[in-house]
């Protein structure tokens, strides 16, 4: 009797062993890697009144300026990848104008940048262009949003981390000013 519950036992252990194999390779599989690459930067005028938007499924990842209004604005865009398949950017619309001088804009939960507007001096009004993010036909996810730190309007040049995007800005002053940029990171729910 004790010989025959030994192999019961040895069969019980591999079985667990066997059927704990598969969890361990489904949460191996459900990792995700993201991707973020630089694909177009384009230098404006920055009291020119240009609407600038990042080319089709791009997003903005940086931005840079220099001197005052009539000084030369930089734009940084990017495709997103996620598992190496592409991230599709949605229907994007225009925020509502605020004055540059006293501007904050976040874009909605699960939104992006992907272009702005600004005309004239610091007084003129200043738009966000913002969309949502999908992969495989699924929500992509922007988590720990964060603000950058302060930093001069006219001689500034900021860009996300590799695996982030921005998500707003805000603006103090004229170009003597402050700005700060709101960031996310790009992740996917398993």
């Amino acid at each position: 009797m004790h010989k025959k519950a030994l192999p019961t036992v040895v069969a019980a252990a591999a079985l667990a062993v066997l059927t704990a194999a598969p969890a361990f390779a489904a949460d191996t599989a459900a990792q995700v890697t993201v991707k973020i690459e630089l694909g177009h930067t384009e230098t404006v005028k920055e009291s020119a009144g240009v609407s600038f938007r990042c080319p089709v499924n791009q997003v903005l990842t940086g931005r840079a300026h220099s001197g005052d209004e009539n000084g030369n604005t930089t734009y940084y865009c990017s495709s997103i990848s996620i598992n190496d398949q592409p991230v599709t950017v949605g229907i994007s619309s225009w925020s509502p104008p605020q004055k540059e001088s006293t501007s904050r804009f976040a874009a909605p939960i699960g939104e992006v940048l992907t272009g702005r507007r600004h005309q004239g001096d610091e007084n003129g009004p200043t738009e966000y262009r913002h969309a949502p993010l999908t992969w495989q036909g699924r929500p992509v996810q922007l988590i720990s949003r964060t603000w950058s730190g302060w930093m001069k309007e006219n001689r500034h040049s900021f860009t996300t981390g590799a695996t982030q995007v921005l998500t707003g800005r805000q603006h103090t002053g004229d170009e003597n000013g402050d700005t700060r940029y709101l960031y996310a990171t790009v992740t996917i729910e398993n």
